[in-house]
């Protein structure tokens, strides 16, 4: 089933059920950026033990990205 969703008030078409953190790795979207540099950083361990792929989703902060399953009409914001 096909879902749009909004990341940083952008839509983005994905597939409905899958991991969030996978739509917005295959659209090479950094989830935070480094403290150091300020260079993007995507996806660490992809299973919810790093806390790295935090995002905020329909407002809720601290969403872990990678095991959040994409719905229809979600609204995530990075960062």
């Amino acid at each position: 089933m096909t879902a749009t969703i909004t990341v940083d008030g952008e839509p983005v078409a994905a597939v409905a059920g899958i991991p969030l953190g996978a739509v917005l790795h295959a659209r090479t979207l950094a989830l935070r950026r480094t403290a150091r540099d300020d260079r993007p950083r995507g996806l660490f361990c992809g299973m919810g033990v790093c806390f790295d792929c935090l995002v905020t989703v329909d407002g809720r902060p601290g969403v872990r990205a990678c095991i959040t399953a994409v719905r229809d009409g979600m609204t995530v914001t990075l960062g």
